[in-house]
């Protein structure tokens, strides 16, 4: 079922009486990169899978995002649709919110699952890096952009064997509103860094990255799992940043193991 709240587009799957998952997508894209594994959960977990605000179908505005405002929406959709000590799934900037989420208001949710995905903030580099993209994006256009980026998310096998999918992901971003997109290009390159609140997460923490991702490293990511307590690292193969949607089977199947063990 979808529905609106506070301006977002949201998927609701599964029953309402049973725990929650919400699950954060990543830029630029939206709910729909959560497809598998809301099939995997849903009959098991009441699934949430929302377009954060400016891309997807959710409300653009004036798109002038922050990642305290993203994070706001998320805590206006836990009072909103009533969600108890949910678990947060966040990929790469799902993860980013996802990560703040906790350090303002940890005591709302009761697991993280962090995927493809960092705690540091952008470096002067990748704050110009970014704001050289806004500029390419005001002369060009999204769809240099969007193809150039989407396509570098992917593993060399995956662009090899799923040529298709991977164009509709392509059009699909590049069908989205370029102020939304601008806007979360502003929201990430102005965050916060999160990686001293690592240490104080206590909550069951599982972090997946795909052996080949280029964007977020297994590397860093096995540095923030050593920082958390009761952190579970997962190295997904056969996949580059999107480790969900490029093996949703492993992807999968360590979800599931690391839900059972709470």
């Amino acid at each position: 079922m979808k529905k609106t709240v506070g301006g977002l587009s949201v998927l609701l799957e599964g029953n309402q009486k049973k725990k929650a998952m919400i699950f954060i997508h990543g830029f630029p894209y939206d709910h729909t990169m959560w497809q598998a594994q809301i099939e995997a959960f849903s009959e098991d977990f009441y699934c949430v899978a929302y377009d954060v605000k400016g891309l997807g179908s959710s409300c653009v505005g004036d798109g002038q995002f922050t990642m305290e405002s993203f994070v706001d929406d998320l805590e206006m959709l836990l009072r909103e649709l009533q969600l108890e000590s949910p678990i947060v799934c966040g990929f790469s900037m799902g993860g980013y919110i996802a990560l703040r989420a906790m350090e303002r208001m940890e005591e709302k949710f009761s697991a993280l699952i962090l995927c493809d995905t960092t705690s540091k903030a952008d470096s002067n580099e990748r704050k110009l890096e970014r704001a050289d993209v806004i500029r390419r994006i005001n002369a060009q256009g999204l769809n240099i952009f969007t193809k150039s980026f989407v396509t570098n998310c992917y593993g060399e096998w995956y662009k090899k064997e799923h040529k298709e999918a991977l164009k509709k992901r392509i059009a699909k971003s590049t069908s989205f509103n370029s102020i939304g997109v601008k806007g979360s290009i502003f929201a990430m390159l102005s965050r916060t860094d999160t990686t001293e609140y690592l240490e104080k997460i206590a909550v069951p923490t599982l972090l997946l990255c795909g052996e080949h991702d280029t964007i977020t490293p297994p590397s860093v990511m096995r540095e923030m799992a050593k920082q958390i307590k009761n952190a579970t690292f997962t190295l997904i193969s056969k996949s580059g940043h999107m480790s969900v949607i490029e093996n949703p089977t492993e992807a999968n199947h360590a979800i599931k193991t690391f839900l059972a063990t709470f």
